[in-house]
């Protein structure tokens, strides 16, 4: 009769192998996500009220957006506005 018990791995070692070849198997992306055409969220060169982008969480100075694609207007709006966090 033989001693298995020297033959196999921990639990650790199995988690470790299994999170190691699930990474390996996941895509990396090169980029972002694919931005939204302005005209499918209403965008506008003019503010809406007070609602403007330059005060909007996706806004990223001095003329981008984290969402929509193309140059944004500071003063624009569209209809994923979301005020920044005061």
């Amino acid at each position: 009769m033989t001693d298995n018990s020297a033959f196999r791995p921990s639990r650790r070692a199995v988690l470790r192998l299994g999170v190691g070849t699930l990474a390996a198997l996941i895509p990396v992306r090169a980029g972002a996500q694919p931005k939204i055409a302005p005209k499918l969220v209403q965008y506008q060169e003019k503010p809406k009220g007070p609602q403007e982008c330059d005060n909007c969480l996706h806004f990223i100075p001095p003329s981008a957006c984290k969402m929509v694609e193309g140059k944004i207007n500071p003063k624009g709006w569209c209809q994923l506005y979301a005020p920044k966090p005061k």
